[in-house]
């Protein structure tokens, strides 16, 4: 197990900026980051985070509307967008943009409440996402936010959807309910199976993916734009994962494999895949309630990235990008943002300027750059705030990015081509089997 931090951090001078509110930007100082707190989209919001940034510099998360409700969010330069909900204009709904999402051509996924009740009063997978007051009670449903308006995505016959990523021929993944009843295997009070799914382009269909053998309950998470997809299947057990996530897998040409996991029976969850193929998440150990944050290769497979110190027994990786550079979080009595790279993982409270009273305390994405997104916890307000992180030039944490097959386009972004072959078999009808849910909730 790797327990290493990094070493030989890169020294550059950083410029003095102050956000709207008094927030510094940065401070004078040798690190290798400059870091900046994003404001809220309301001045009632003390709670914000950013889940996902994209090679545009796009950050995307949540922010709270008032101290009940959170909407989804998005940080273009700085300034925010309150996506808003699925539901009417009254703020008394949820939403959020949950997993990283690499679509450099305007689209965003995420889950959002309706305005119709939860006819079976399901604590379903979206409750993990929205405050614990506010999560239940309502449907919520996946969405595509594109152009300003947000479209609810259709599910599997059943109440309620989740999208979690979108890749750039717009293919989204996330999962859905159906109509099939098993009170057996679903822990009260869910009572519907789930299954992996691929909306189309637009999120005009809806298909669903192959189960794992045995398996009664899935879950996708990530796609890149070869349209590899990661994801969970297992058990429908509760709606937020632990036994759904009974094995880590990859959905490669229609096929599905099990890609591995350290040791135990529940967790297992990739969380990021970037255009290599090489997968980011985290994973339990054999007898213990414990995850551990993973990547996993073609040449190597799974392997452990350890935690920030040796008082620290829990980590999850969130964001990969296409360097193999990994950030997440790592926790023992308190929980600290990490950067893994080049296999060390650094404390990301040591690669920024020291503001006293703030720490990071979540790493949730990484972009091509090496920019960062998460949450910071500020001591003297009570404020979490999201931050962007931005590696200063000439740090070792700056990526020299180069093309891979594909075109290039005007956003230096690589885009790749889907083959005919793989797109007819993601948008046909996969077969029947039962469904599920996905990772770990409190993100």
């Amino acid at each position: 197990m790797k327990r290493s931090i990094a070493r030989g951090v890169v020294a550059a001078a950083l410029s003095t900026v102050m956000l709207s509110g008094g927030r510094p930007a940065a401070l004078q100082s040798d690190k290798p980051y400059t870091i900046q707190y994003l404001p809220s989209i309301s001045a009632d919001g003390k709670n914000s985070r950013g889940n996902s940034i994209n090679n545009l510099g796009w950050i995307s998360g949540y922010s709270h509307v008032n101290a009940r409700y959170r909407h989804a969010a998005l940080w273009i330069g700085g300034t925010p967008t309150d996506l808003g909900t699925l539901g009417s204009p009254n703020p008394d709904k949820n939403s959020n943009v949950v997993w990283p999402v690499k679509s450099t051509g305007g689209a965003i996924v995420g889950i959002s409440q309706t305005d119709a009740p939860d006819p079976f009063g399901e604590n379903w997978s979206c409750s993990a996402f929205f405050p614990a007051a506010t999560s239940t009670g309502r449907t919520c449903l996946g969405f595509l936010w594109q152009d300003g308006k947000m479209h609810r995505l259709p599910t599997l016959g059943g109440t309620h959807g989740f999208a979690a990523s979108v890749n750039n021929q717009g293919l989204i993944v996330g999962w859905a309910e159906t109509d099939i009843i098993d009170r057996t295997a679903c822990q009260a009070p869910q009572i519907f199976l789930f299954r992996a799914a691929v909306w189309g382009p637009e999120g005009k269909s809806i298909q669903q993916l192959p189960l794992f053998p045995g398996d009664d309950s899935s879950a996708a998470t990530a796609i890149n734009d070869s349209g590899q997809i990661v994801g969970i299947s297992g058990t429908c057990d509760q709606a937020i994962g632990r036994s759904t996530a009974l094995h880590a897998v990859l959905w490669d040409r229609g096929t599905v494999e099990a890609i591995g996991d350290l040791g135990g029976k529940q967790w297992n969850t990739p969380t990021a895949i970037n255009e290599h193929g090489d997968i980011a998440g985290f994973s339990d150990h054999a007898g213990e309630i414990i995850t551990e944050a993973f990547i996993w290769t073609r040449e190597r497979g799974m392997e452990g990235l350890g935690f920030v110190n040796a008082t620290h027994t829990l980590s999850e990786a969130f964001g990969m990008n296409g360097r193999r550079q990994i950030v997440g979080l790592s926790c023992g009595a308190s929980c600290r943002a990490f950067l893994w790279q080049d296999g060390a993982m650094a404390d990301l409270n040591d690669l920024v300027p020291a503001q006293p009273g703030i720490v990071l305390t979540h790493a949730m994405d990484i972009n091509d750059q090496g920019v960062i997104t998460g949450r910071a916890s500020n001591a003297a307000t009570g404020e979490l705030l999201a931050y962007v992180a931005t590696p200063v030039a000439g740090s070792q944490f700056v990526m020299n990015r180069q093309p891979t097959a594909g075109a290039q386009s005007h956003t230096g972004a690589v885009e790749a081509t889907l083959p005919a072959d793989v797109m007819r078999q993601m948008l046909h009808p996969l077969g029947p089997g039962p469904e599920t849910l996905h990772a770990r909730g409190g993100r």
